[in-house]
């Protein structure tokens, strides 16, 4: 069991970085919204993360 649990959290970290990486700031607050709303079931919340998401993957970069 901790073993998994160290899995989980170092991939959980893991993405947090990549995230941060790739989308700025912007990025960890669109996947905390989501990730809020995905364990309150806020949908509202939920969605605006995904939206945030979807228009940082999809706007092109500078140059």
């Amino acid at each position: 069991m901790p073993l998994l649990a160290l899995v989980i959290a170092t991939f959980g970290l893991g993405l947090e970085q990549l995230v941060q990486w790739r989308f700025g700031p912007m990025g960890i607050v669109a996947l905390i919204l989501l990730s809020i709303g995905i364990k309150s079931r806020n949908s509202t919340c939920a969605g605006i993360g995904a939206v945030v998401l979807i228009l940082l993957v999809t706007h092109p970069g500078p140059g």
